[in-house]
């Protein structure tokens, strides 16, 4: 595998932003891995971190490079701060960043990677477990599938639970008021209600058993399957930790049958 550090000028942000990605390579004898790596229309998944983390932190806590190297899949990892992969109120357009720039710059910078939809995925861990479904509900023309890892799907009435990791401000600043939540354009629930596109993503669901956040993710599947998507839900042992991300993310890249 060969791992670009890319730093590019986002015009949608009007700021340097920073992205990983991991591209398969033809290597001789390289011990231990895949030495044909796909070269032209390669699969594509886009990784996205959690609340702190960057986009070095799957390549840090996790064996991503060498679940991907198995694969032949290429793996980009953008940095959103902590924006939620949204367009916050204070005008830090990270979704349009990630939804429309982001795609357009792999295309010019590399163009080995594929822009069919039934090879291009999305996952994400927590924070970007919300923004892969985010991304798989509303633009389904582009992701075929979708893996959400210990993900935050359910907001309403969460406010407490919320306040206890941020203040109101940081999360008003997200979202906007707490009291408008249920109509916003950020609320999960309005994705999967408002989905009108022919084709649906398949999703992957994982939570630890631990994880304050297995209820929302349960809640969620159910409403999936419900609305006729192709939906995987599983439990594992473990908590909110990279232990059990790791430990997903390479069944979920199986999961992929790439």
């Amino acid at each position: 595998m060969a791992l670009f550090q890319s730093h590019v000028y986002s015009n949608t942000l009007q700021m340097e932003v920073s992205f990983n990605v991991l591209i398969p390579q033809n290597t001789n004898k390289k011990i231990g891995e895949n030495t044909k790596g796909q070269t032209t229309d390669i699969p594509v998944l886009y990784l996205l971190h959690g609340m702190g983390g960057n986009e070095n932190v799957w390549l840090r806590k996790t064996s991503i490079e060498r679940y991907a190297n198995e694969h032949s899949l290429a793996v980009v990892m953008p940095a959103t701060s902590h924006g939620w992969y949204t367009d916050t109120t204070y005008d830090m357009k990270y979704w349009t960043f990630l939804s429309e720039e982001l795609p357009e710059l792999l295309e010019q910078f590399f163009p080995q990677l594929t822009t069919k939809r039934e090879k291009t995925y999305v996952a994400g861990l927590s924070m970007g477990g919300f923004g892969a479904m985010k991304l798989g509900l509303l633009r389904p023309e582009r992701f075929s599938k979708v893996i959400a890892l210990s993900a935050p799907l359910v907001l309403i009435g969460m406010k407490e639970e919320m306040l206890k990791i941020r203040n109101a401000s940081y999360w008003e600043g997200i979202f906007g008021p707490f009291e408008k939540m249920a109509t916003s354009i950020n609320n999960p629930k309005l994705w999967l209600e408002n989905f009108s596109a022919k084709e649906k993503p398949a999703i992957f669901l994982a939570c630890g058993t631990e994880d304050p956040l297995l209820g929302a993710s349960l809640y969620y599947g159910k409403k999936l399957t419900e609305a006729g998507f192709q939906t995987e839900i599983f439990q594992g042992t473990g908590a909110h930790e990279w232990s059990f991300w790791d430990e997903w993310i390479k069944k979920a890249i199986q999961w992929l049958e790439i």
